[in-house]
């Protein structure tokens, strides 16, 4: 026991056991701790009010993570999540090729050759890319636990149909950018294996690796067995719609600590960029036409059911809530007393500046309180840093830290545009 503590005990005559446990409990006050570049609210331990099982040996924090990063459905923040604890950690990120901008060369199909070599071997993996499982096994050590995200299909076309509308031609086909005149007749607009098609039809499919021109009606066996081949791979499928509870399961999966979770959220659109409510029958045709999605986000929202029940929902709710508290709490200590979102036009930091895919989507992101520097500033800049950004500072960290490289490996052939084009450069960040 540390002198301080022996002292108490001394002084108060408690036990040792009696200690810990005021310890522990003052540690959950909501107070700010500066350990390096981390803001930490919560003892290294699982929360008091979810205690493992007695007999359950103490587990190491996991550190070797592949996220496959779908679209549109708060991948950018679990990507962030996993980025600043990789940073915490000391850990290498894969990171891809110069030539796959900040994706993995997508749509092509994922290879390890799309990856820098400054950033191999890797830990952490969170960049969008397209699922080959032989290629990521291939990159990533023994042990990697594999997770991904998705969301609800209605409001998932709906936010691709918004965000990529400028990118994908079945989408700028439709007269006045309308998403029901797509719905209403998307054979009239859509042309399979057109460039960035997947983006208009069963996207989670095509991220997974699935053929996204597969009907489960047509194929009831296809559907199945692209669930089988998820659930084979993917220790974890989260749910976007219900964030907080994902991220408990993550947090218990990896043995991390509630705080390793905390999160801003980032890729954000504006109220004026998206539909406030999915009117019924437009939300009914958006699935018709993703049926295949459709049936992986019914299948894998019901599986996250049953593994929170497993759990014990009452305790997964409750940690779920506390997460949603500290989090407030960190977004107030870093972005002011009322944090909110802001446009791009708004915010002075440029490091925090996001991008914007088109003049008819605004993505919102938050911006540091003028003055302060040091560690929780780091932190808190780290918290907000969009998705171009942060690859871009976690590369040269990590080209820093490998010193002289052999010639980066050359990306065969020559891989299409992505949607997303590189911000100009403003000034760097930390």
């Amino acid at each position: 026991m540390p002198p301080i503590l022996q002292r108490l005990q001394q002084a108060t005559k408690m036990s040792r056991r009696k200690i810990l446990l005021l310890v522990l409990g003052c540690s959950t006050v909501s107070l700010l701790i500066h350990q390096g570049a981390q803001l930490s609210w919560y003892p290294k331990l699982f929360p008091l009010s979810c205690p493992p099982l007695r007999n359950s040996l103490p587990r190491h924090k996991h550190m070797t993570v592949a996220f496959l990063k779908t679209h549109k459905t708060a991948g950018t923040t679990v990507q962030n999540i996993l980025f600043r604890f990789a940073e915490r950690h000391n850990l290498t990120v894969a990171l891809p090729h110069p030539s796959c901008e900040h994706q993995f060369c997508y749509p092509r199909n994922f290879s390890a050759h799309f990856v820098h070599p400054a950033t191999r071997p890797p830990h952490v993996l969170a960049s969008h890319l397209r699922f080959d499982r032989a290629e990521l096994e291939r990159l990533m050590p023994p042990g990697t636990i594999y997770i991904t995200i998705l969301r609800e299909p209605a409001a998932m076309f709906e936010s691709l149909f918004s965000y990529y509308n400028q990118y994908c031609p079945a989408f700028r086909r439709v007269p006045n950018a309308s998403l029901e005149a797509f719905l209403r007749a998307p054979e009239a607009y859509y042309r399979a294996g057109e460039h960035f098609a997947m983006f208009a039809h069963n996207t989670l499919a095509y991220d997974l690796g699935g053929d996204n021109e597969r009907s489960p009606r047509a194929d009831a066996a296809y559907l199945a067995g692209l669930i089988r081949q998820v659930e084979e791979v993917f220790s974890l499928v989260m749910i976007a719609e219900y964030f907080d509870e994902s991220l408990v399961l993550l947090r218990r999966l990896l043995a991390w600590d509630l705080d390793d979770v905390l999160y801003a959220k980032l890729n954000a659109r504006a109220a004026s960029s998206r539909l406030a409510a999915i009117p019924t029958a437009l939300a009914r045709a958006a699935r018709a036409w993703n049926a295949l999605d459709a049936g992986l986000y019914d299948h894998f929202n019901a599986t996250f059911w049953r593994r929170v029940a497993r759990a014990g929902r009452a305790c997964v709710e409750r940690e779920a809530r506390e997460l949603r508290e500290a989090r407030q709490r960190l977004l107030r200590r870093c972005f002011g007393d009322e944090p909110l979102l802001r446009p791009a036009a708004q915010i002075r930091t440029k490091q925090l500046q996001p991008w914007q895919p088109s003049r008819k989507v605004d993505i919102m992101g938050y911006d540091l309180p003028g003055g302060g520097a040091g560690p929780a500033t780091e932190a808190c800049l780290k918290l907000a840093m969009p998705e171009v950004q942060y690859s871009n500072y976690l590369l040269r960290k990590q080209k820093r830290r490998g010193g002289a490289r052999a010639r980066p490996e050359p990306v065969l052939g020559n891989p299409p545009p992505r949607p997303i084009r590189v911000l100009p450069r403003g000034p760097q960040g930390p």
